[in-house]
Formats: structure tokens, sequence, C-alpha cells
């Protein structure tokens, strides 16, 4: 199992990767310079071949004018002058002789053949013929040498150049080669380092909708693998949270349960006149005994049904939801309310608004509640109209009902659990209060939010989607 940490993976990677890439362009690099390097060597040669080329023209020039002075003045200043020539002319043949062809050497020979015959000549004094023809042979040969020299540095030069193309097919071969390797180690790493993290992801995930019973288990570096552990301890946690919670809900549930059933049953039987009749006054305690005995056994239910909502709220089951199909099933379950009241209600929805991915049953329940809230606020024959629109930041539902409307101080409290609000119907209703506060849990839950807007008559609320995209 390795001990590297998220950090160090990340550091060794780059690192090899910047090895690696270093490493080809450093052999890319020094296989540059050297070609540089050989090519100034060439034009360094070139230059002397050519210097030594002109030198020996000259010389030969020199040379031949000092042989045709000496042999009309037969002066020895002529003679030593002429032979000084020659002796300076060895210097170039000896940097010619340097290209090292069979050919530049055997025409360096016949050079000093010719210029010693015509040296010779002069000092036996032999005559013009003798010396002239020996000198006549030199330009010629000079001539010669020229065209071996420019032969010899073209083979060169050509040669330069196709090492050049061979190492410039080395160096893309070697580059090709970095970088795939690069990329390979990039995608092995990433691979290596993104799988753990999006385990990660995905465990938090399951955490946050209570699916307590898969165990995290994260792999990778060392780092990854101990926050996997942590992970797994709170996995471990709020599973034994959440049950402690459902256990006291359920006890709390039966302790009061309980006595408010054996409350309710003796108010029952005080009633009835079980134990004695009752007088009128006494009949107004019991009735308000029951009343509120009731309502208690309301809140307790409620308060049962809106942690479960809450706990319910975590755990999504996410599919594409036509809206339309789905508030109009809303409305059609509560006919009967509607009915009763002699409601209108209208559906009004954008032909553009597309399919929402939410968990329908949810979204149900959310609808239901404030159409059910809308309904009971509504005054009998009033209208409630409902709005689905597809915005650029989402979709929009709006609910708005001919009811008393809700103060401005109470826009926020109205969601709190329990809250009535000061504004009542005319008619009595019976609720406990908690049907916006689910609804706002069901809506959070799918990451959208639900708003009272401000209006001049009843009460206008929207819930607010955001752009899956």
């Amino acid at each position: 199992m390795s001990r590297l940490s998220f950090s160090s993976t990340l550091l060794a990677s780059f690192l090899l990767i910047a090895a690696i890439l270093g490493t080809a362009a450093l052999g890319g690099l020094l296989t540059l310079e050297d070609f540089a390097a050989r090519s100034r060597e060439g034009a360094k040669h070139a230059l002397g071949f050519s210097s030594a080329l002109q030198e020996l023209g000259e010389r030969t020039v020199d040379m031949e004018r000092s042989a045709r002075q000496f042999l009309v003045l037969d002066d020895p200043v002529l003679l030593e002058r002429f032979e000084q020539a020659r002796d300076d002319s060895m210097t170039a043949l000896v940097w010619i002789a340097g290209l090292g062809s069979a050919k530049s050497q055997g025409l360096v020979n016949q050079w000093i053949d010719a210029a010693n015959r015509a040296a010779a000549a002069l000092n036996a004094r032999a005559g013009a013929d003798a010396t002239l023809q020996a000198l006549g042979e030199l330009p010629t040969l000079n001539e010669q040498l020229a065209a071996e020299l420019r032969l010899q540095l073209e083979a060169e030069s050509k040669r330069l150049l196709d090492e050049l193309d061979g190492n410039r097919e080395q160096l893309a071969w070697h580059l090709l080669v970095a970088v795939t390797a690069a990329f390979l180690l990039a995608a092995l790493t990433g691979w290596w380092v993104l799988r753990p993290l999006n385990r990660v992801e995905g465990a938090i995930e399951a955490l946050g909708e209570s699916r307590f019973d898969e165990p995290v288990s994260i792999g990778g570096p060392a780092d990854l693998r101990r926050v996997g552990r942590r992970l797994d301890w709170l996995r471990v946690r709020l599973a034994d949270l959440e049950a402690d919670r459902t256990r006291v809900l359920r006890h709390v549930s039966h302790e009061l349960k309980t006595p408010l059933a054996s409350l309710r049953e003796g108010i029952a039987l005080l009633k009835d006149g079980v134990v004695g009749e009752l007088t009128t006054g006494q009949h107004e305690v019991v009735g308000i005994l029951e009343h509120n005995s009731r309502a208690l056994q309301l809140r307790i239910e409620g308060l049962l049904g809106y942690n479960a909502a809450v706990f319910d709220a975590r755990s999504l089951k996410r599919r594409k939801v036509a809206l339309r199909p789905l508030l109009e099933s809303v409305v059609a379950e509560q006919q009967l309310q509607i009915q009763s009241r002699n409601l209108h209600v209208d559906i009004d929805v954008n032909t553009n608004v597309p399919p929402l991915t939410a968990d329908p049953d949810k979204l149900r329940i959310a609808f239901a509640n404030l159409v059910a809230n809308a309904i009971s606020f509504s005054p009998p024959g009033g209208e409630v109209r409902l709005k689905i629109a597809c915005e650029l930041r989402g979709v929009t539902i709006d609910c708005i009902d001919e009811g008393p409307g809700v103060p401005e101080n109470e826009s926020e409290r109205i969601f709190e659990p329990f809250y009535q609000g000061s504004r009542q119907p005319a008619m009595p209703r019976h609720g406990s209060g908690l049907g916006l506060s689910i609804v706002r849990e069901f809506v959070h839950a799918h990451g959208g939010k639900i708003e009272l807007l401000p209006t001049s008559a009843g009460a206008h609320f929207r819930i607010a989607f955001p752009n899956e995209s």
C-alpha cells in the first residue's frame, strides 16, 4: 500500500513529467549544439581552404614574374624572390593537402614537382623553355585544386545536411515518445488521484442522503485514505445519532399519546355523564378540555409527521418529471375541498417549460401542501391561480390566492413550524401550521427556494428551481 500523500503524489508526477520533457529537450539541444559546432568548424575549414587557394594563386603569379625577370636580367635577387615565393606556397599546399582526398594529394604533389622543376631549370640556366613549361603547369593545377576543393566542401555540406535531417527525425521521435510518456504518466496519476476523490464525493453525497448502510472505503494516496476512514467513522456516528433520534421520537410519541389517550377517554366519560350529570358550567369545562386535548393530539402527530418529512427530504429519488401533469393531479385530488368552497383553480403553464429532474413523490407532497394552504385561506367563490414558467435562471411555480394575505413582518415566519399567522380566513379552518414548513423543506432539498412575494391582495407564493444546465 502506497504511503505517498496527495500533495507528494502530484509533486512526484510533475517532477517526472518535467524530467521526461526536460531530457527530450536537453537531447535536442545537445544535438543542435553539435551540429552548430560542426557547421562552424566546416565554415572555418572552407574559409581556410579558400584563403590557401588565394595565397597559392598569388604566389604562383609571383613565381612566374620573378622567373621571367631572372631569365631576362640574370639577377640573383630575382632568383631569391622566386625561391621565397615557392617556399611561401608550401604553407598553402600543406593546408590544401589537409582535405585528405587522394586526388587533392596527387594534385599537390604535381604542383610541388612542377615548382621544383622550374627552380632546377632556373638554377641550371637551362633556358626559358624548360622553366616556362614547368611554370605553365601551375595555373592549371591551381584550377584543378580549386575544383577539387569545391567538390569536397559540397560533399561535406551535403553530409552535414543529411545528418541534420537524421537528427531532426530522431529528435521528433524522442519528443513524440517523451510527450506520450508524459501524457500516460499524467493520465495514470489523474486516474489514481481522481478515482478516490470521486469516491469521497460519492460518500459525502450518501451521508447527505442518509444512506448509512454503505461502508466508506477510499483508496489512493495516504491522506485520502485517512479521509475515507474519517468519513466511515462519521457514517457510523450519524447512523447512531439517527437511530437515537428515531428511538427518542418513538418513545416521545408513546409517552405522550398514552396519557393523552387516557385523558381523552376520561373526558369522554365525563361528557357522557358516566360519573353523574354535569352542570352547564361543567359541560363548558369538559368542552374546553376536549378541544384542547384534540388540538394537543394534532400537534403531537404534526410534530412527528414534520420530523418524518424533514428526514424524508434528505433522500431523493430523482427522475424526469413533467410539472403540468403533476400539478393537475394534485389539484384533482383536492376537488372535494375546491367544490365545497365553490373555488375556481386556474393552471397556466408556458409551452417551453422543460421536464424537471426531481423526486416526483416529494414534489407532489410540496405542491399538495401549497395548494391546500391556498384553498383553506381562499374565500368562497374565490380563485386560485397556479403558474409554471421557464425563466433564464430556472423554472418557477407561482401560487396566488385571494385570501387575507400575510403581513410584511410575517413573510419569513410564515414558513416556521406551527406558525399560523395573524390573518385568518373568515371561515374556520383546521391546520397545524406545518404545511408551508414541509413545502420549504422539500423545495430546499431539491436545491430550490420558496418565498412570499408582495401583493396588494391575497398571498403570492413562488417556488423557484435553478436551471439544471
